[in-house]
């Protein structure tokens, strides 16, 4: 491991920053989610409804506990601290010309305080929080005009904050829309709300490449802001094995990983693979991809892949010619791999091999920015003992020391994701926990908001001391 390795933990703002409506912030997308469960899927609405309950917003109120939960971060012994930058905060409708001064002025003051702990912020600039606004009137990244709207945005934050912050991020999990049929994650990752008369998939390779342009533009504005930016890309990555060594399971697990790994080649290389442009010809999708847009590409890829990991997945072969991977039917259960509760599988050699993959097909400098273990936490005598976390942790923390130690990949840093405990994307509730600070909140909203240190507190405070020799 590097002696300058950035340990500490990560969250988004929509999660846990709450004040969804002060300082002059404006509804983001994740705003307009209600609360569901594992067995029941969050409800987007198209206004507030008032006898619903929307977890994000008073979420853990980070907006006013911040300070008190960076002091806790130090005493963890944290280098860095993964958050967002809520764009609805900074833009509140999202097609002002300028930005809202107190918006801003909160991430100063945000930042300051991490530096003063000796805290380095790692910022993503769109994190599942477009407003709201430019959602409903223009639709989403289905527009083209969503490009001036976010590199508007980047700009702003770049100039505002680039003494502060060196490592950013551009989209958040840009590659879950891959999946399109999640209509979930297409409307937090582009603001989509497909209509019953259009090919979904086509709208969203076409969303997709608008915001692979934006992202673009975004990493050539900070270098020429500022040259010492480093702008990455942010991949869920979920590496997608055969089931078997039989040549059409090996050539099914290809395909997936092209369908869903696409956009890393994109944003590192600054064009299209050959086996996109093939399936957009055969597929007949007539995307709007300009010669300026090409060029963009070019002038703007990324300086390191940040990504998450939390598991694999495992695909086999069904004699389909063109590898065509749908994820709500091509999955299969891994017979090797034990899974959480939430029915994750749980692979850390998988975070090795994700490591090796990346670095051998791209040779650039990476940064895990997501990686955790969400479970029913019970707080007893003011605590938690979550041994679970500690096992999950650990282990993977030592496939990512063999990496780097053993197979030499370059790597930036680790956060562990939900370092405090924060609202849960995929299904609105605060049951399902990650952090190594319990927050006293439950689902139904509830609670004191006291934080508390679990047991996995003190042992990553160890990991971090010693530099990840003693996990």
């Amino acid at each position: 491991m590097r002696k300058d390795f950035l340990w500490g933990g990560a969250v988004a703002a929509h999660q846990v920053e709450g004040a969804w409506d002060v300082g002059g912030k404006g509804p983001n997308v994740s705003d307009m989610m209600t609360a569901g469960n594992v067995n029941t899927k969050r409800i987007i609405t198209e206004t507030i409804l008032p006898d619903a309950y929307y977890p994000n917003h008073e979420a853990i109120d980070f907006y006013h506990h911040y300070k008190e939960d960076i002091a806790l971060f130090k005493e963890m012994g944290f280098k860095c601290f993964r958050t967002s930058i809520s764009w609805a905060r900074i833009f509140p409708h999202g097609d002002e010309e300028e930005p809202n001064e107190e918006g801003l002025k909160f991430y100063d003051d945000l930042f300051d305080e991490l530096l003063a702990n000796d805290i380095k912020p790692i910022i993503t600039l769109s994190h599942f929080e477009m407003p709201y606004g430019i959602v409903k009137d223009y639709g989403g990244w289905r527009n083209r005009q969503f490009i001036t709207f976010f590199t508007r945005f980047a700009k702003v934050c770049f100039e505002r904050y680039h003494t502060k912050v060196k490592y950013w991020m551009t989209f958040n999990e840009i590659n879950n829309q891959a999946n399109y049929k999640s209509e979930g994650s297409v409307f937090t990752n582009s603001g989509i709300i497909f209509r019953e008369d259009e090919d979904k998939e086509e709208v969203v390779y076409q969303a997709s490449h608008y915001e692979l342009v934006a992202s673009a533009i975004a990493v050539k504005i900070a270098h020429e802001i500022d040259p010492s930016l480093q702008v990455g890309c942010m991949m869920a990555m979920t590496p997608i094995y055969p089931y078997s060594c039989n040549p059409d399971d090996m050539l099914k697990a290809v395909g997936a990983n092209h369908k869903r790994f696409w956009y890393l080649d994109v944003q590192t290389r600054g064009y299209y693979p050959g086996y996109m442009k093939t399936f957009f010809k055969r597929k007949h999708f007539r995307l709007d991809i300009t010669e300026e847009d090409i060029a963009a590409l070019k002038e703007g890829c990324v300086d390191y892949i940040g990504f998450s990991y939390y598991m694999s997945f495992v695909t086999k072969g069904d004699g389909d010619e063109y590898l065509d991977y749908d994820e709500s039917r091509d999955l299969c259960k891994n017979p090797y791999l034990q899974a959480t509760k939430w029915g994750w599988p749980i692979d850390p050699k998988g975070l090795r091999y994700t490591l090796n993959y990346l670095y051998d097909r791209y040779q650039l400098p990476m940064f895990i920015v997501e990686n955790g273990f969400g479970a029913n936490d019970v707080l007893e005598n003011n605590t938690v003992h979550d041994n679970d976390r500690i096992d999950y942790l650990s282990a993977h923390i030592q496939e990512m020391k063999k990496a780097c130690d053993i197979d030499g990949v370059d790597l930036i840093g680790y956060t562990v994701w939900g370092c405090i405990d924060c609202v849960s994307f995929s299904t609105g509730e605060m049951k399902k926990r990650y952090g190594m600070i319990y927050v006293d909140k439950n689902n139904d909203g509830s609670g004191s908001l006291k934080r508390y240190k679990k047991d996995s507190f003190y042992w990553y405070q160890k990991v971090i001391k010693t530099n990840g020799e003693e996990v």
